[in-house]
């Protein structure tokens, strides 16, 4: 009996990536840090003879030096195919880091300037009759907090709202299909629109030159709730089918099923959700010029009064410094600081969340 013969057409190098890729080595694991820590010190010593420093550079020349050096080495020792993987791990890596890059270096660069004033005078004072230095910016962080904190009691409702509507009563109907293109539309609108409108609103009803902190929370509200829409729509969607056909089969209502068992299923999503989109909002500096207007003071009522919030009161420490200018940069990017560390709690928090809860979704 003859031995099995391979199909007319068959190549060997077609399965295992070349004339030699078989019973070829492996490179060990730490070989392609090796490589990449090999090729970091070149790079930097090539630069540094050059005079020639920078970050930017540093990272374009390592994923050249470590990509060459990483695919003839795994050309060598392992198969074409394997090269090719690896050159293109490196080429994806060295893309992620110079990606990473900017964000990086802007952290770090809010972080070193705005430490510089971010001490106890800037939380507890304000910047009423502050010129040079001194002062602070409480009355802002109290105008973000409640101007975003309203924002968000007026969007989460209306947005949960629509999402329900949408994925459990309106597939198929016309009215769904205005929303959801609505809600797209809604999304991508410049936040100066949202402003304008919010202005002409409360101009129309309490004539023109009217600044409110509520007429801010407003021009938010536009903004976030397509975004609470999105989330909660998602989130609702991701709810299977079988806990509602439950909840049917022992003769419970349509809205008890949502208020008892799918709205509790998708929480720790829809809170998720609702995070990021205060995270989206809260630093929006446009639409608050034109409705909430500036003020050295802090006032806590929304309904009586301008009020300041973080984004614009950095906006102006750069925009008019008092003398010497030096105090009121320090001002603006401390507040920058302060803003920063506000979403990032509010992201912390969605993930606390969301490892809590987000385990009932199955």
């Amino acid at each position: 009996m003859s031995g099995t013969t391979a199909p007319v057409g068959f190549d060997s190098r077609d399965v295992f990536g070349g004339e030699s890729g078989i019973g070829r080595g492996r490179l060990p694991d730490w070989v392609p840090y090796a490589l990449a820590g090999a090729s970091l010190a070149i790079t930097f010593l090539i630069l540094t003879l050059l005079d020639q420093v920078s970050a930017v550079r540093l990272v374009i020349g390592t994923a050249l030096i470590s990509g060459i050096s990483i695919y003839a080495v795994s050309r060598a020792v392992e198969s074409p195919r394997q090269a090719k993987d690896r050159l293109v791990t490196v080429s994806i890596a060295s893309a992620f880091v110079f990606a990473v890059l900017p964000l990086a270096s802007l952290l770090w660069t809010v972080v070193d300037r705005g430490m510089a004033r971010f001490d106890t005078t800037f939380f507890t004072e304000s910047a009423r009759n502050v010129v040079g230095e001194g002062g602070g910016a409480a009355h802002a962080i109290w105008g973000t907090l409640v101007i975003t904190g309203l924002a968000a009691a007026i969007s989460v409702p209306i947005g949960i709202m629509a999402a329900i509507y949408l994925v459990e009563y309106g597939k198929g109907k016309r009215l769904a299909r205005y929303l959801t293109f609505f809600v797209d539309v809604m999304t991508g609108i410049p936040s100066i629109v949202a402003g304008l409108f919010a202005y002409a609103v409360f101009a129309l009803i309490f004539g023109p030159g009217i600044r409110l902190g509520v007429m801010g929370s407003v021009a938010l509200t536009v903004l976030m709730i397509p975004i609470v829409i999105r989330s909660a729509e998602e989130m609702l969607k991701i709810v299977p089918d079988h806990l509602r056909e439950a909840s049917y089969a022992l003769g419970t209502p349509k809205w008890r099923t949502i208020v008892k068992v799918v709205l509790p299923t998708a929480l720790a999503g829809m809170i998720t959700g609702v995070m990021l989109a205060v995270a989206r909002i809260i630093g929006e500096t446009a639409p608050l010029l034109v409705t909430a207007g500036v003020i050295d003071s802090t006032n806590m009522n929304p309904f009586s009064g301008r009020m300041e919030t973080l984004p614009v009161y950095a906006y102006f420490e750069y925009k008019t410094p008092g003398i010497p200018q030096d105090a009121s940069y320090d001002r603006a990017w401390a507040a920058a600081l302060t803003l920063i560390v506000i979403v990032l709690l509010l992201n912390l928090i969605a993930r606390l969340f969301y490892r809590r809860f987000g385990t009932e979704i199955r």
